[in-house]
């Protein structure tokens, strides 16, 4: 080892920005290690590099002891006096024992150890680097693309993106420049592995912060996105300013802020809405372009609705594959069923229907039990009906009394 090991450190620091005083460490524990296995000592040894002159001196270790068992690892009191009358038991002593071919044997030993941990040192830079940009935006150049994976380069890592971060109606070319969304950065065994997107919706986020700033600012808020990645995506604003207008800061004037954003997305639609607290109006914003007549939530489900919409604009706010309904239920987090207005109706009509009939129903069986009651009574229509006779008994007792008085009086006269 010499002064062109230090140059050699310069260049490491200079270059590739790996700090001297982790390759020097690297290196003095690569050497202990050397130092054990070319000499088969087990004893306690440290290796310092003379970081002025280039020079290596490896020191045995031993502890002073009153009684020693192990001379490699211990030395007498008596020992230890003698070097220096300041010496106690428990300190330790530290005895030069390099040897004259050392530097040698251990540039050869240790040479793949330190190359290891330059390696685990440069990935340890890249990770800290790129891990900063974890959930941000960065521009990147395709490389090259496989089954599986399309490579970007972003400057000392490659990057990779999964087909399902990739764009359905984008081809990427070697050396195509494209801003890409990181999403997670990883310090694998192998180096730091940086995953990108162009599918992610906060690359959508990201986009609008650089186009507008407004946005940027924090005066102008995303609430939520809602994306299909190159075919459409719905955007929810809100503005914290009420002199601004959310929507329209958002276009741009004549449409040219989110007319760069469309064309970055490969013509990926935009529908930028605005968000409010009002759920049913946010509903009916979500389902932009398309008017609603009415928004009525379930009762038994608190994240679903029914949308009322006019006859002639239901194959509009469903949408082509019901992309517009689907992307306003991502944006408002509600399960959405779109009825047109007769359809609406023709349903309202029929629960009410169906709500008359069981009262229809419910009065029959008022109806029986009234019958019922009536033949219930019956008998006792009877029994009074019965009491008829009685009346008729008494009737004819009476009767039956005029007559004995009309005999009676008849006797009487005839007496007389």
């Amino acid at each position: 080892m010499s002064k062109e090991l230090l140059g050699a450190l310069d260049v490491l620091e200079t270059e590739k920005g790996i700090k001297k005083s982790i390759v020097i460490e690297a290196l003095e524990a690569a050497l202990v290690s050397a130092y054990k296995r070319n000499y088969d000592q087990a004893q306690n040894v440290e290796v310092q590099f003379d970081q002025k002159k280039g020079d290596i001196h490896v020191f045995a270790v031993k502890k002073v002891v009153d009684q020693v068992y192990d001379s490699r690892l211990e030395v007498s009191l008596d020992d230890a006096l003698a070097i220096s009358k300041g010496y106690e038991i428990g300190d330790d002593i530290k005895f030069e024992v390099t040897p004259k071919n050392f530097g040698r044997i251990a540039a050869q030993t240790a040479k793949q150890v330190i190359l290891q941990r330059v390696r685990e040192a440069e990935r340890n830079i890249i990770y800290d680097q790129y891990s900063q940009y974890e959930n941000e935006i960065i521009t990147g150049e395709v490389e090259r693309q496989d089954s599986r994976f399309v490579y970007v380069s972003l400057g000392k890592v490659e990057a990779v993106m999964g087909r399902q971060d990739q764009m359905p109606n984008e081809t990427y070319r070697i050396h195509d420049k494209i801003k890409v969304y990181v999403t997670r950065v990883e310090n694998a065994t192998k180096g730091p592995q940086v995953f990108v997107s162009r599918t992610h919706a906060d690359l959508l986020k990201r986009l609008f912060e650089q186009e507008v700033p407004e946005i940027f600012d924090g005066t102008v808020e995303i609430m939520a996105i809602a994306r299909e990645a190159g075919d459409r995506a719905k955007v929810a604003v809100r503005s914290n300013n009420p002199d601004i207008d959310p929507v329209g800061t958002s276009v741009g004037p004549r449409g040219q802020r989110v007319q760069t954003i469309v064309n970055e997305l490969g013509g990926e639609n935009m529908d930028i809405v605005e968000w409010t607290d009002d759920e049913a109006k946010f509903i009916a914003n979500a389902l932009n372009p398309a008017e609603v007549l009415d928004v009525i939530f379930d009762p038994n489900n608190e994240r679903a609705c029914q949308v009322i919409v006019p006859d002639y604009q239901l194959s509009l706010a469903i949408g082509k594959r019901g992309q517009n309904a689907r992307l306003a239920a991502k944006l408002t987090g509600y399960k959405i069923d779109i009825k047109s207005e007769s359809e609406a109706s023709a349903i309202m009509e029929a629960d009410q229907a169906a709500a008359d009939q069981p009262t229809s129903a419910d009065d029959a069986p008022t109806d029986d039990v009234d019958a019922s009651a009536v033949s219930d009574d019956t008998p006792a229509d009877d029994a009074s009906t019965n009491d008829v006779p009685a009346d008729d008994e008494s009737t004819t007792a009476e009767v039956a009394d005029t007559d004995s008085a009309a005999d009676t009086t008849a006797d009487d006269s005839t007496a007389e």
